[in-house]
């Protein structure tokens, strides 16, 4: 099937060989859907990784089905403030919830009461597989290598390290390196990555931990220097070794989170996987190609794929995150 479907394929009915349209559950009436504008909800701030992968997959997404898609950042609570009115919404496919992994995963641990549970109310649809996350500390540290950032936290005996949020893969890596090095680092939570880096280039914190790309503010104004990628090598940064390659021994270190997009639980399969399609077709247009390069990402999943990897790494992400010992909140 072609990448660039226009709206009347999109909410045609047909055979299997062509595209289901969408249906409301609520109706025992074909329906065409998108009928209305479609929202997106970002559970992270404007500006962050997610926020512009949402942007760049919607404006795709809206120009193959010839509705609006419209980019609502509802932030909060470790994504759990959007992912609670997704799961809430309508199930026919007009609102879409993009997010992250600490949303799909570790919420189940971190928040008491989230407001969505993620077996019962969510379907994910589409995931992009997480990039190398860099490690990077300010520059009066002098921290080059996971040993001199070990010898750093004993000799000051407590080191601040920034996270983009409580249950975060920063905030999981801290309580990783503290376990097995008997180290005592810090955790500082922020609402998203900007203000984390800010923090960063502020002197407020000795060491963050979060995306390439959002981190460049730092590393252009050689505010700090990275001293390892967390699961997988950053070809921006062929130097820098990963955790696993300096020592830490982690099962957290083998896993690379991942951004995606997740419907209403009652949505029907039929257009679930109607946008599965539409957000691996997206792969092949220009803008997202540009985002994903930019953000040093693979390319969409189609809808199994996600779900394989989805419950691959699960149990590696449950087991780190509920060693974290976080009262619920």
């Amino acid at each position: 099937m072609s990448a660039k479907l226009d709206r009347r394929h999109f909410i045609a009915a047909g055979s299997a060989a062509i595209a289901t349209p969408f249906l409301s559950r609520r109706s025992s009436a074909q329906s065409g859907c998108p009928s209305r504008n479609i929202r997106m909800i970002c559970s992270y701030p404007a500006g962050g990784q997610t926020d512009l992968l949402a942007r760049a997959f919607g404006e795709y997404i809206s120009k193959q089905v010839g509705q609006a898609v419209v980019i609502e950042n509802k932030a909060g609570a470790a994504g759990s403030i959007g992912a609670a009115e997704v799961a809430r919404a309508a199930p026919d496919g007009h609102t879409i919830l993009c997010s992250i992994s600490t949303t799909y995963v570790m919420n189940r641990v971190v928040v008491k009461n989230p407001g969505y549970d993620m077996d019962k109310d969510l379907t994910l649809v589409s995931v992009i597989p997480g990039a190398g996350l860099p490690l990077i500390a300010s520059l009066k540290s002098g921290v080059k290598t996971l040993d001199d950032f070990v010898a750093f936290v004993r000799k000051s005996g407590k080191v601040n390290f920034g996270t983009y949020s409580a249950g975060s893969a920063p905030h999981m890596t801290i309580n990783e390196l503290n376990k097995q090095y008997g180290l005592n680092i810090e955790p500082i939570h922020y609402r998203g990555e900007a203000p984390m880096w800010t923090g960063l280039m502020e002197g407020t914190l000795d060491v963050a931990m979060g995306s390439y790309t959002a981190a460049q503010p730092v590393l252009q104004g050689n505010h700090g220097t990275v001293f390892a990628v967390h699961s997988k090598k950053v070809d921006a940064l062929p130097a820098v070794k990963t955790l696993p390659e300096q020592g830490a021994t982690s099962k957290f270190f083998t896993v690379s989170g991942f951004t995606g997009w997740a419907l209403p639980k009652a949505v029907p399969q039929p257009i679930v996987d109607r946008l599965a399609e539409l957000f691996v077709a997206a792969n092949g247009d220009p803008k997202v190609k540009e985002v994903l390069a930019t953000f040093v990402l693979e390319p969409t999943l189609g809808f199994k794929e996600t779900n394989a990897l989805y419950q691959r790494e699960l149990p590696v992400w449950m087991e780190t995150a509920q060693s974290l010992g976080l009262q619920p909140s």
